[in-house]
């Protein structure tokens, strides 16, 4: 069974911005379609959401408005039921990995749910057709149209790819609509480029991946950075982080002196590891690389990939050079970047595990007993903008006080929305004539009510 899902949100971060529509087709191993689901949720008090976004969705202030609508912490329990009912799935979408997945696993963390990795349990898996489409161009280019964008560039959004290729009724940035256009794409390569499509499946499992790389033998690696087309590199396994056993080294045997770099000093491979150009290159096997074995491989890339594998000690050391990278690392500052700071404990998952059928007095008491501080901070934040009642007065100004400070910020690196931003896209969006005037009143009166009220 596969899931194609997409969202469509507020703004571009993960972690202060929120989806507004969540759209998933359940279908069979041949794409029909067993069930298809389309629903919204309202705007949280505490999220400013890019102008811009709004636009480009054709997301209205009346529909984030709308009170009818669940709120973000009922929306995100609706998508974690029908996960769990529809497991074991692939959940697959369009630069899902990145984005999508990401903004999911936050809906599941901000709103307290036990379990923030529920695509990857269960028999469950995950497929980024994006990546796919990546290794379309670089192992079987001539299955698929390739549009180009205002800059005479190869473009691989799906907006472009899907019509170019023969949807014609794709509903851009609507979730559904995109859905429905991925849909579409993977249908294409299955049918046009088997192999490619049943390595990409095989790329789901980490053991998988993890057992391919560890061969010895040269593998070719797709990854696309920036603007520039995807490209593969040939390389070899060349250790695992031991602080985190899906990270993997990948030594791209065109990029150095391997039997040089072998006796390198520490230094030496901290550079490979970070520097540019690189050398070593980390794959998260958990997150679907595009790693695909070369049957017969350049037998100077054989040979180099052969020493690399008698050297145990060079792969430890690779190992501990991955590591070492983030070793300095400072902890976030806000709670929401916190997301990957740690399990919880199994009290609190009991606690979280009941959360979701208490009533919201009840909830209250419950944030009480968590041990992690990150979710007493999630928890109380999620108690008031939902049941104010069940908060201090105290609490209650702080708390708006945060969402003041945090919207009238003047640091222009700010990773939330902010007034500054939201007036900067508006002037963009008038100038760029994209809504018309009256639909641009509308925005800028939402955006000066939801701003001005008292907060403190």
């Amino acid at each position: 069974m596969f899931v194609f899902y997409d969202f469509e949100t507020t703004g571009t971060s993960p972690a202060f911005d929120q989806p507004l529509q969540f759209a998933a087709i359940l279908t069979d191993d041949d794409f029909n379609q067993v069930e298809r689901v389309d629903f919204r949720c309202k705007l949280s008090p505490h999220i400013l959401p890019a102008p811009w976004a709004m636009v480009v969705t054709g997301i209205t202030p009346e529909m984030v408005e709308n009170p009818n609508l669940p709120s973000w912490f009922d929306f995100s329990h609706q998508i974690s039921g029908l996960i769990k009912r529809w497991a074991p799935a692939t959940w697959t979408g369009y630069n899902t990995i990145a984005f999508d997945e990401e903004f999911l696993r936050q809906s599941f963390y901000q709103n307290l749910h036990p379990n923030i990795y529920q695509t990857q349990f269960d028999h469950n898996d995950r497929l980024d057709l994006m990546k796919v489409i990546y290794a379309i161009w670089d192992i079987a280019p001539d299955i698929l149209e390739w549009p180009r964008d205002e800059s005479d560039r190869v473009s691989f959004k799906l907006d472009r790819l899907a019509p170019a290729n023969g949807f014609t009724t794709h509903n851009a940035h609507d979730a559904l609509g995109d859905v429905e256009a991925t849909i579409h794409m993977a249908t294409l390569i299955r049918d046009r480029a088997p192999a490619v499509w049943a390595r990409c499946l095989r790329n789901r499992d980490k053991t998988e991946v993890g057992e391919t790389l560890k061969t010895g033998h040269p593998v070719r690696l797709i990854e696309r950075f920036g603007v520039a087309p995807p490209r593969s590199f040939v390389g070899v396994y060349a250790g695992t982080n031991p602080q985190n056993r899906n990270a993997m080294g990948f030594l791209d045997l065109d990029a150095c002196n391997v039997a040089e770099l072998l006796d390198a000093d520490d230094e030496a491979l901290a550079n490979a590891v970070s520097g540019y150009p690189k050398r070593i290159r980390t794959i998260a096997i958990n997150k679907v690389p595009n790693i695909f074995p070369i049957v017969s491989p350049d037998p100077v890339h054989a040979a180099a990939a052969k020493l690399v594998s008698l050297r145990p000690d060079f792969q430890k050391r690779v190992g501990r050079a991955l590591a070492d990278r983030f070793a300095d690392r400072e902890e976030p500052d806000q709670v929401e970047k916190q997301i990957y700071g740690g399990f919880y404990s199994a009290a609190d998952k009991q606690i979280l595990e009941e959360f979701e059928a208490a009533d919201w007095s009840h909830r209250a008491e419950m944030i009480a007993k968590l041990e992690d501080a990150r979710l007493c901070q999630l928890g109380q934040r999620l108690i008031y903008w939902n049941a104010p009642a069940h908060v201090s007065n105290s609490y209650a100004a702080a708390a708006q006080t945060t969402v003041r400070d945090r919207w009238l910020s003047d640091d222009p690196k700010a990773p939330w929305m902010t007034v500054a931003e939201v007036e900067k896209q508006l002037a963009e969006i008038a100038r760029a004539g994209a809504i018309s005037q009256d639909n641009l009143t509308i925005l800028r009166e939402f955006y000066r009510h939801r701003v001005i009220p008292p907060v403190g």
